[in-house]
């Protein structure tokens, strides 16, 4: 994890912290959505040149 990234989320869980559980399940429920619509990408697959040169 880069810095940035350390201190995002350490302020992400202060503040989360001090919202109503209510607030807090909202805050959950709209990560989710997010992640459901937004999926990590994966990067492609590194390309082997010449792998089936014969079979075109």
């Amino acid at each position: 994890m880069t810095s940035q990234v350390v201190d995002t989320t350490s302020e992400l869980i202060a503040k989360l912290q001090t919202l109503a559980p209510e607030q807090q399940q909202q805050v959950l429920d709209f990560v989710e959505f997010l992640a459901q619509k937004y999926p990590p990408t994966q990067p492609p697959e590194k390309r082997i040149p010449d792998l089936n040169q014969r079979e075109i």
